[in-house]
């Protein structure tokens, strides 16, 4: 098992990860009777996709030695309704100002966010974009 999640009332969840005990409340979005006070359950799908592209990037740049410390990264959500889900996803990275990026670099770099675990589990209707923020060179 993973997580176990309790409804706590009021449109809220608590999930507890079983491993760490690591806990992350949920409310209902504004938007769907909630108050919005804590991540919605689709803004944990937005969230975990952006700790994944940079967790993968982080195996990936220590593998091809390149450093990305301080690589940072804002998700959009946009939903949809009938269904009611997400339609669409931005990414926008920005990385450090630490050292110029090579082309070889800059290609696994954008090659390795596009194909993280959860890049590649969400639903080919799915709008997915990325834009890199290079530093200046």
């Amino acid at each position: 098992m993973t997580a176990k999640v309790v409804y706590t009332g009021g449109l809220r969840t608590s999930a507890t990860h079983l491993r760490s005990g690591s806990v992350i409340e949920t409310d209902a979005p504004v938007d769907n009777h909630g108050k919005g006070e804590r991540f919605s359950p689709t803004d944990l799908v937005a969230a975990a996709l952006a700790t994944c592209i940079l967790t993968t990037l982080g195996i990936g740049s220590d593998t091809h030695n390149i450093n990305i410390d301080g690589a940072e990264c804002l998700v959009e959500k946009i939903m949809a309704s009938n269904p009611r889900r997400i339609s669409e996803l931005k990414v926008e990275l920005s990385f450090p100002k630490s050292a110029p990026f090579t082309h070889k670099e800059k290609q696994i770099i954008e090659h390795t966010a596009h194909t993280c675990p959860v890049t590649q589990s969400l639903h080919p209707d799915l709008v997915l974009t990325m834009a890199f923020n290079w530093p200046a060179e």
